[in-house]
């Protein structure tokens, strides 16, 4: 197990994680994490991160996405498709992933060849946030238009768009798809999937920074303050709150491993920490280990050396939709005039392969090669360019 961290110093932190010892009269198992490497590929702030059973990817304000080959530890290449700072990255199992960014895209990619399947301009503003269906067939995502969108993955296009009276930040599935979030500022909205309407609206002190689902109901908060507080969706009563950090909370992420349902917390007062949940949700979960980082960290994720995903890639195109048409259409109705039918005219998706860098010096099939300092001269060019333009 890896804790994997990005920060505002251009650095990815990997931290290889080992359960200690169990002493005799200790009553919690402690966790030993040991800094495992450091990948500075970046040339700007990293914004995103992402992690399947073999890469972790992370995005930047440099506008690149970054590989890193979590079983070789080595350098993969660079993704230079997007203009604008990489705002959101998601893997669905190890043949996909999925990005968004400043310039209103999303782009699917193929996860082994590393080739942009799809490029889609999703939003008339930044994308901000997306989130896919544990189905792999739906997408959500939020932008800086004012718009909820969901996102028919099987066809690659729009399936419906949403009108909200603000910018929202943050989209999050639950794990079984039958709800999700949407998180404006301080305030996150709870949706039903088969009303495609809100359910009920839980609001934070402080601007919400990050959220994750411990179960189906149950639902972690981080934001502009040292605490996470544990909301249940349903009563939409806050079960437990702690202090996690002498700073805010930036990113929190939670996952399953024997034994153990953790949630891991990263702050901007450099330290990750790994929490134990307990079964009532109602009690605060006990510190497993601690690490710092001496840096502004700004995203997270947990690499687990797994052998098998069993979400292996997004479902063909002749697969049947995720949802029922009785919900489908319940989905697309009209809520007083909030929700635009799907657009007509979509622009058509830009299938052309974007450059990648391979690892080592063979040439990844069907992409130019592109060396990191080839790709920072000709940014600087372009760059220089673009002024002289003005």
């Amino acid at each position: 197990m890896e804790l994997v961290a990005g920060c505002y110093e251009q650095v990815l932190f990997g931290f290889a994680v080992h359960p200690e010892p169990k002493a005799s009269g200790d009553h919690e198992q402690k966790w030993t994490a040991v800094a495992d490497f450091t990948h500075h590929a970046h040339t700007a702030s990293l914004s995103a991160v992402a992690v399947n059973s073999r890469f972790v990817v992370t995005g930047s304000k440099d506008e690149t996405i970054q590989i890193y080959d979590m079983k070789k530890k080595v350098d993969h290449g660079a993704l230079v498709h997007h203009n604008g700072t990489v705002t959101c990255l998601k893997f669905y199992g190890n043949r996909h992933l999925i990005s968004g960014a400043e310039d209103g895209l999303i782009c699917v990619w193929d996860a082994r060849k590393w080739e942009c399947l799809k490029s889609i301009k999703a939003h008339k503003g930044h994308v901000t946030f997306l989130s896919i269906h544990p189905s792999g067939k739906l997408a959500l995502s939020v932008g800086t238009d004012k718009t909820l969108r969901t996102w028919n993955l099987v066809e690659g296009r729009s399936a419906f768009i949403k009108n909200i009276k603000q910018n929202a930040h943050i989209v999050e599935w639950s794990p079984r798809g039958e709800k999700y979030v949407v998180v404006i500022v301080n305030k996150i909205d709870v949706y039903q999937l088969d009303t495609a309407s809100v359910s009920g609206t839980i609001t934070n002190q402080k601007r919400v920074s990050s959220v994750t689902f411990l179960s189906e109901t149950v639902l972690a908060v981080a934001g502009d303050e040292e605490v996470v507080k544990f909301f249940d969706c349903d009563s939409l009563m806050c079960l437990c709150e702690f202090k996690a950090h002498e700073n805010r909370v930036k990113d929190i992420f939670s996952f399953e491993i024997a034994e153990h349902h953790v949630v891991v917390t990263a702050s901007s007062d450099g330290f990750i920490k790994m929490w134990k949940l307990k079964q009532d949700k109602k009690a605060p979960p006990s510190l497993l280990c601690a690490v710092n980082t001496n840096a502004r960290l700004t995203c997270l994720g947990v690499w687990l050396d797994r052998e098998t995903d069993t979400k292996e890639s997004l479902p063909p195109a002749a697969e049947p939709s995720p949802v029922s048409k009785e919900e489908q259409s319940k989905m697309n109705k009209k809520e007083s005039g909030d929700v635009v039918q799907e657009e007509e005219r979509q622009s058509k998706p830009n299938t052309k392969k974007c450059a990648v860098r391979g690892d080592g010096n063979k040439p990844t099939r069907g992409n130019s090669l592109v060396s990191t300092k080839k790709r920072k001269v000709v940014e600087m060019l372009e760059k220089k360019k673009r002024k002289k333009k003005i």
